[in-house]
């Protein structure tokens, strides 16, 4: 087996649990970062425990014949054109989502992978998490029936006391809400409903909180979807909260519904149901990186490029999950349905 050998583009906080993530993979090595910042190849080398070089040149590094896979980790703007750079020198990829803040953005991305025929994968993990596993399980066996209901949501205060706020609070460097957060929990919720929405309804607000004053986009959004087979959702992305990190999902079906870490079915025999029964599964309940299951989305992706098949989870899912973010905000822009 052919040791892979991946390079970082960004060296921030989310660089680094993709580094220790790829390092968990056996037959997998990260050996080069690309940074705008000035960086010590030793010092890297003596922190993640393997042979790293850097470079301040991007096309420099995917220049080298030796690296199989490019990780995108750099702010949301900047994934276009690496993607084009990193496809053209023929390498794999991983990108971080948002892939790009707008759908001009979107288009050269997925452009980009098919033309080079590379395979790519976004960082949409949430979905390989312990609940969501559950909640996919439930479906699967017809515990809840056909989902006729879901709601997927995103709480998460981004103020002065985190990292990215600094830029993350531009328009042209987050995006909105949904694309630079809530992302996770519409795409989540995409997997989960079994269809794709065909129209869109969108409205937005922000906090008057000073905290939150800076952010030249609004902050708190709520879209309505309406899917393919006649089911509807709702997908909040509130980044602008004085709360706990919360991601929220609850599913109704025709058989039983799901909420976070509980469930009811009427195809259990002895469940109450005036009580909740209790899923003992890893919920989505933390914003820090550093708890995200990267590793098991990045071992499908290793497994996916040497056996030359498709990911699990598809790049155009994750591309079309791009596309209902940008349709909800331009449907609360204008204050009218957008039809997808």
């Amino acid at each position: 087996m052919r040791e892979l050998r991946v390079g970082i583009v960004g060296y921030g906080w989310v660089a680094g649990a993709h580094i220790t993530s790829f390092h968990e993979i056996p037959g997998v090595k990260v050996a080069a970062v690309c940074s705008r910042r000035p960086l010590s190849a030793a010092e890297l080398t003596r922190k993640h425990g393997t042979p790293i070089r850097v470079y301040s040149d991007f096309k420099e590094m995917c220049a080298r014949k030796d690296l199989d896979i490019i990780s995108v980790c750099t702010q949301h703007p900047f994934h276009p054109e690496q993607v084009e750079i990193a496809a053209r020198a023929g390498k794999h990829l991983v990108i971080e989502k948002p892939v790009a803040i707008d759908a001009k953005g979107v288009d050269r991305v997925e452009r980009a992978v098919s033309k080079a025929k590379v395979k790519a994968c976004v960082c949409f993990e949430v979905k390989v998490i312990g609940a969501f596993k559950a909640y996919r399980d439930l479906i699967d066996r017809g515990l809840l029936g056909a989902i006729h209901y879901g709601e997927a949501d995103y709480y998460h205060g981004i103020g002065p006391w985190y990292g990215q706020y600094g830029w993350n609070v531009k328009k042209a460097m987050g995006g909105s809400s949904l694309l630079t957060a809530g992302c996770h929990a519409l795409d989540g919720l995409l997997w989960l409903m079994d269809a794709r929405p065909v129209e869109v309804t969108s409205y937005a607000a922000r906090s008057k909180a000073a905290a939150f004053k800076p952010y030249e986009y609004p902050t708190t959004s709520t879209t309505i979807m309406k899917f393919s087979n006649g089911a509807v959702g709702k997908t909040a992305s509130v980044i602008d909260c004085i709360q706990p990190y919360l991601f929220n999902v609850h599913l109704v079906g025709s058989r039983g519904s799901v909420w976070n870490d509980k469930f009811h079915t009427d195809l259990v025999k002895g469940l109450d149901k005036k009580g909740w029964s209790t899923l003992h599964a890893q919920l989505a309940d933390s914003g820090d990186v550093a708890h995200h299951p990267y590793r098991e989305l990045f071992e499908d992706f290793v497994d996916a490029i040497r056996k030359d098949r498709d990911p699990r989870f598809g790049f155009d899912d994750a591309i079309f999950s791009h596309r209902v973010c940008l349709a909800a905000d331009k449907s609360a822009a204008t204050g009218k349905s957008v039809r997808l």
